[in-house]
């Protein structure tokens, strides 16, 4: 009797300790999860910061052009607004799209393009997309495996009820995969 009371103590022990590791393992992969965010957030704010100075530099050449500098202040705003994976990506798209936009605009001002801040400032903004892109894989990259961990057995048996739901990944917008026209 005493013997089989020990093997159950040790049994609930030893369960116990595996949950325990389990939670333990999973509070640090949604950290993880929660610290790459964060960097996807500090670089799209980075860009964010940028457009303002690329902006008032174009239009210090091409004043006319204003329907392109209020596209861009409006996606800027959605984006600095943005919550999530979901709705990030959906605003750094109209983003990247307006951004885009403005670039062909100052392809047709020769003084613009040879402006050395403007050339400075294309360049720190070709810097900061490399950066979003690097911080957007890493984020994918962990909530992958914090993703793939909630669902093994047998974390998936109490994950949910601890408070661990599965995360969504940063999504490239529609329309990402398609190849972009150049026109001469």
């Amino acid at each position: 009797m005493k013997k089989g009371l020990i093997i159950g103590l040790v049994i609930v022990v030893l369960l116990l300790f595996g949950v325990f590791s389990s939670y333990n393992g999973l509070v640090s992969l949604n950290e993880d999860v929660n610290g790459k965010w964060s960097q996807v957030e500090n670089q799209l704010q980075r860009r964010a910061d940028l457009i303002p100075n690329l902006v008032a530099t174009v239009k210090g050449y091409a004043a006319q052009e204003q329907t392109i500098f209020t596209a861009v202040a409006e996606a800027r705003s959605k984006l600095l607004n943005a919550q999530g994976p979901a709705s990030s990506a959906q605003a750094d798209g109209e983003l990247t799209s307006a951004l885009g936009r403005l670039l062909a605009i100052a392809e047709s001002y020769p003084q613009l393009k040879s402006d050395a801040n403007f050339r400075q400032l294309q360049d720190e903004l070709a810097g900061t997309e490399n950066r979003i892109a690097v911080a957007r894989k890493d984020y994918n990259d962990s909530v992958q495996v914090y993703n793939t961990k909630i669902k093994r057995f047998p974390t998936n048996l109490f994950a949910g009820i601890l408070g661990f739901p599965a995360k969504e990944y940063f999504q490239a917008q529609e329309g990402a995969q398609e190849v972009p026209q150049v026109e001469f």
